[in-house]
């Protein structure tokens, strides 16, 4: 692997001098792990897995293969990849709306491998599993305050590090290479549990154990399907068998009758035997109630109401009607998630007091026909009741033309304007 060297920062030329010592010193009393110790159950496999001694391996993979799980993810980053990170030019207290450069690069495509809309889903999914969002501004020169592209970047594969009270990022490219940037050319929104460096994993930390136990609860489901739903089988007899023939009878059987393909084989009995069966069924292992528990938990843990992710059982408090359940979901869930993003993006890729970016919500917060027109009305106004929005603007929001006349805002009185309502 070779790192670039970018001579034109000064404070990563430093930090890299110090760095190299730093190794040089640590590498005489620091324990390595080598990498033939690293086997299932040992604490460095648990480090890099996010499993546990006797527990199953949760990973990024082994997470997004409970349904649940990949509900509340794709969901969260549906919804983050749809909505518009909007920009303005500020001129005291007026923004206005431009859609420049920056804005494509938010809204349409980051990167030559990336849509927007891709990109923040990327990023939605490594934040809300591994902890961490990173996405690499790219810039024409190290000094230069335009931004080329961004890139999302795996967490990790990005490694931040604290030096003069900055923090440095150390990325590991696709290629194999190396490379270093200063923080303002990364975007980190981090989760839960940040502590200057990176957030909490919610795939080593909250999420291991409803994943296990779905996983767990999985298999022993598929085992049960696997084996025809035929129950664990003792064979009774009051003759006396010695070892050879209880060997012999429980190959037969397993020959005969088990597994999948034989389900479906008569069972013949003889010689005065019985057979009893031992095992629970479905509904004793109680599997249903299980699932049901892990959907709850997964939408806990990410802040989904379960009728979102199919769990029609479980009321919700977010009111009722499709725009009451979209307001509470982006109140409630994704403003947290699109403040931290927007307050980075708004740092790095913004410039202070003269530009602004922000979320436009409006995409998830539009109510049915009905509520929308009966808030027009009161917006566009009525007699004795003056309007705050104009005819054009409304049609603006319901992506139609504008139509001649339609700029003007009705005062409420009948002094030779139009009335909206009747117009």
């Amino acid at each position: 692997m070779t790192t670039p060297n970018n001579t034109g920062s000064t404070i990563l030329t430093r930090w890299r001098a110090e760095r190299e010592s730093q190794r040089n010193v640590a590498a005489q009393t620091a324990r390595a792990i080598p990498v033939s110790e690293i086997t299932a159950g040992s604490e460095g496999y648990g480090w890099m897995t996010g499993g546990l001694p006797g527990h199953r391996t949760v990973s990024e993979r082994t997470a997004m293969a409970v349904g649940a799980v990949y509900a509340c993810v794709s969901l969260i980053g549906g919804a983050l990849g749809q909505l518009l990170l909007q920009t303005y030019t500020l001129s005291g207290d007026l923004a206005t709306p431009i859609k420049g450069d920056l804005w494509y690069l938010l809204n349409e495509e980051m990167h030559p491998r990336w849509s927007a809309a891709l990109g923040w889903e990327f990023g939605a999914q490594s934040l809300l599993l591994e902890g961490n969002m990173h996405i690499r501004i790219h810039r024409p020169t190290p000094f230069s305050v335009q931004v080329e592209s961004l890139e999302p970047l795996h967490p990790r594969s990005v490694t931040p590090m604290l030096y003069e009270n900055r923090l440095i990022y150390t990325i590991v490219n696709l290629d194999g290479t190396v490379e270093t940037v200063d923080q303002d050319d990364m975007l980190h929104v981090p989760g839960p549990g940040f502590d200057g460096l990176r957030g909490m994993s919610q795939i080593r930390h909250v999420l291991r154990q409803p994943v296990s136990t779905a996983l767990a609860a999985n298999d022993v489901a598929e085992n049960m399907l696997t084996e025809g739903l035929r129950p664990d089988i003792v064979l009774e007899t009051d003759a006396k068998v010695d070892r050879d023939q209880v060997d012999r009878i429980r190959t037969q059987w397993r020959e005969r009758y088990n597994g999948l393909a034989n389900s479906n084989m008569p069972v013949v009995l003889g010689g005065g035997l019985k057979a009893q069966k031992i095992a629970m069924s479905a509904a004793d292992a109680q599997l249903v109630e299980r699932e049901k528990l892990t959907v709850d938990d997964v939408a806990r843990i990410f802040g989904v109401p379960p009728y979102m992710i199919g769990q029609l059982e479980k009321q919700t408090s977010f009111g009722s009607g499709i725009e009451q359940m979209g307001i509470g979901f982006v109140r409630y869930t994704l403003a947290r998630h699109m403040t931290k993003i927007q307050q980075e993006a708004q740092r790095k890729l913004a410039t202070r007091g003269k530009s602004l970016i922000t979320y436009d919500p409006t995409a998830l917060l539009k109510g049915d026909a009905k509520s929308r027109n009966d808030a027009y009305r009161s917006a566009l106004g009525r007699a004795g009741e003056p309007g705050w929005v104009t005819q054009n603007e409304v049609r603006k929001q319901e992506n139609l033309p504008p139509v001649p006349g339609g700029d003007k805002l009705f005062n409420g009185k009948d002094d030779g304007g139009t009335d909206p309502q009747t117009a």
